[in-house]
């Protein structure tokens, strides 16, 4: 197992690392939206938010030699299913074609109370 921990990316919030590579899969953990130079929520609502989370993944899988058009598993945690389409409109920005398996859950809480978090496997 190999740790990827970009100096790049938003520091995690607690004792994870922000990927591990395991054979040739990378496993992402989630993001949520943080601003990586000031560790800030950015503002906004679900799009905003949303774009930021995908940008914070960018970083992660390029450090770990992959990219977006590698993911082969999406998952998204979504405070309130009714940001769904807005979710949508900017996950389809990032990917697309050739989509991953995905699954969408609304949750209870996410940290920071964020409105979205989102967590990828992709090829390296």
């Amino acid at each position: 197992m190999k740790i990827v921990q970009p100096v790049q990316a938003p520091k995690p919030l607690g004792p994870y690392n922000h990927a591990v590579i395991s054979g040739n899969l990378v496993f992402c953990a989630g993001q949520i939206p943080l601003d990586p130079l000031t560790g800030q929520v950015v503002a906004g609502g679900i799009e905003e938010q949303t774009l930021r989370v995908f940008e914070n993944i960018k970083l992660v899988l390029a450090d770990a030699g992959s990219s977006l058009s590698r993911v082969v598993k999406v998952t998204v945690f979504l405070k309130d299913l009714n940001d769904f389409a807005g979710m949508n409109k900017v996950y389809s920005q990032y990917i697309p074609s050739n989509f991953p398996a995905r699954s969408t859950l609304q949750v209870a809480r996410i940290p920071k109370d964020v409105l979205v978090e989102i967590e990828v496997v992709a090829e390296v």
